[in-house]
């Protein structure tokens, strides 16, 4: 709705009323429909994803492994991981990354196996991972395949909800830095990853470098305005890159 000619009101007219200001709010696309907008961060349940691959293609390569990490009010208060068996041999230029090989998933459980159990595990929290693009398109292909969909999903598996990423934030906090790779990034915040490319350990070091990252004033405090922010800075990075490809 436009306001008057002067934009000091919400009304053609110019004339202020108070006694609905509460029902007029801004519409943030994005969120999960458990949490209202103004939500602060510390109320909010978030869920942290990480999902190891037998190649680079999120659509085409399997999941090897998958790890759920829980955070409430700074701690972390669960954790839950699978060994899965992709049904096709594990490249050896991708188990030379996660460290995991044909050997270690031989009786590990098949996705569709564990799909239930990981639903569940999703629950009604906000996801998180770093890359988050990544992990979801594993998610979602690999749910498609197993053809499995479900009467309810949990936020990290509507299309509608926006996964909090904290390396578009690592590259707007850390602009001057090089990389903006999670164990670089943990690295400069003194964040321990002792096992990099570990489902579980990526997991869990992604939401304390989130956590540090919400510490610092340019990263807004409520769960709408943050994925309104990080909608902002993800497109900016977009035509930023269309921009280095252009000159390329």
């Amino acid at each position: 709705m436009r306001g008057g000619a002067e934009g000091t009101g919400c009304f053609p007219t110019g004339r202020h009323y108070p006694g609905i200001a509460h029902l007029l709010r801004v519409v943030v696309a994005g969120l999960a429909e458990e949490f209202a907008g103004d939500t602060h961060l510390d109320e909010l349940t978030f869920i942290a994803i990480d999902t190891e691959t037998t190649g680079r293609d999120p659509e085409v390569d399997r999941a090897v492994e998958i790890a759920c990490v829980v955070f409430q009010r700074g701690a972390v208060v669960a954790k839950k991981s699978w060994i899965v068996n992709p049904g096709r041999p594990i490249p050896k230029e991708a188990s030379e990354v996660h460290g995991i090989d044909d050997e270690a998933v031989r009786e590990a459980p098949s996705f569709p196996a564990i799909a239930l159990e990981l639903i569940e595990t999703l629950g009604a929290a906000v996801p998180v991972a770093y890359n988050a693009e990544y992990d979801r398109k594993v998610l979602a292909a690999e749910l498609s395949r197993a053809g499995i969909a479900p009467s309810s999903l949990p936020p990290a598996l509507r299309r509608n909800v926006e996964w909090i990423d904290p390396l578009i934030w690592a590259r707007e906090l850390q602009r001057a830095e090089k990389s903006r790779a999670l164990s670089e990034v943990a690295q400069r915040l003194g964040i321990p990853l002792e096992h990099a490319h570990r489902a579980t350990d990526d997991a869990e070091a992604t939401l304390h470098v989130f956590s540090a990252f919400r510490r610092d004033p340019r990263v807004p405090k409520t769960y709408g305005a943050l994925v309104q922010e990080q909608r902002r800075l993800a497109r900016l990075f977009d035509e930023e890159r269309k921009v280095w490809r252009g000159r390329a």
